[in-house]
C-alpha cells in the first residue's frame, strides 16, 4: 500500500525523495509520478486540459499526494495535494524578519510570491531574487554548478541586505545550494520540510 504519492516534473526528484524517506521515514512506501511534459506545458500558463489532468491524477491516488513542482503548486494544492513549498513558507513566516525569496524558473515566480505573501504577517517585507539565467544549468544536469551558482548569487544579495531574516529557495531543484551558503540567517529549502509534513512527521 502506498503511503504517499509524489508528483514530479523532473526525474532527478525521485532519487532525492527516496533518499530523504530512507533517512527520515524508513519503510515509507512512495509512489512517484514523473511528468516533465506538465512543466513544459505550464510555461505559458496552466490551461484547462492540463489542470484537469493534474486534478484527475491527484483524485485517483490511493492516499495523500505531494506535488514537488512549484509551478503546478496552485492547481495541485486546490485539488488536495500538499504543495512542496507550503510548509517552507510557513516556516519562513516564523523568522520574523524580511525574507529573501530566490527562484530559478519564471513560471514559479507568481506562485511562490503569492504563497509567501499569504504566509507572512501583514507588514513583513520580502524581496525576490531572480536567478532564471541559471536554470539552463539544471536542465543540462549540471547540478553542482547550479547549486554553487545559486549560492554565490544569494551570498551577494545577503551582503546587500544585512537585515534579511531568512532565505527561501523557492524550488525543490534549488535545495542543493543550501549546503554552499554560509549565512547568518536560516536558509530554507523545501524537500525535507514538505516530506515530513506530507507523512505527518514532526518538523526537523
Amino acid at each position: 500500500m502506498t503511503d504517499l504519492t509524489l508528483l514530479h516534473t523532473a526525474q532527478v526528484h525521485r532519487a532525492t525523495f527516496d533518499a530523504l524517506a530512507a533517512r527520515i521515514a524508513p519503510g515509507a512506501r512512495l509512489c512517484h509520478v514523473v511528468r516533465p511534459d506538465w512543466l513544459t506545458r505550464a510555461q505559458n500558463g496552466i490551461g484547462a486540459d492540463l489542470a484537469d489532468e493534474i486534478r484527475e491524477t491527484i483524485t485517483a491516488a490511493p492516499g495523500p499526494v505531494l506535488c514537488s513542482c512549484t509551478t503546478l503548486g496552485p492547481v495541485a494544492g486546490a485539488a488536495g495535494a500538499v504543495r512542496i513549498d507550503a510548509p517552507m513558507m510557513a516556516q519562513a513566516a516564523q523568522t520574523g524578519g524580511p525574507v529573501l525569496l530566490a527562484y530559478c524558473l519564471d513560471s514559479t515566480r507568481v506562485a511562490s510570491r503569492d504563497l509567501l505573501a499569504e504566509a507572512l504577517d501583514a507588514g513583513t517585507k520580502f524581496r525576490l531574487l531572480d536567478l532564471t539565467e541559471l536554470w539552463p544549468l539544471f536542465e543540462r544536469g549540471e547540478g553542482e554548478r547550479f547549486a554553487r551558482a545559486i549560492a554565490g548569487r544569494v551570498a551577494a544579495a545577503l551582503a546587500d541586505a544585512p537585515d534579511t531574516g531568512c532565505v527561501v529557495l523557492a524550488q525543490a531543484s534549488m535545495a542543493g545550494a543550501a549546503a554552499h551558503i554560509t549565512a547568518h540567517v536560516p536558509v530554507l529549502s523545501s524537500p525535507e520540510t514538505a516530506l515530513r509534513a506530507a507523512l505527518g512527521l514532526p518538523r526537523a
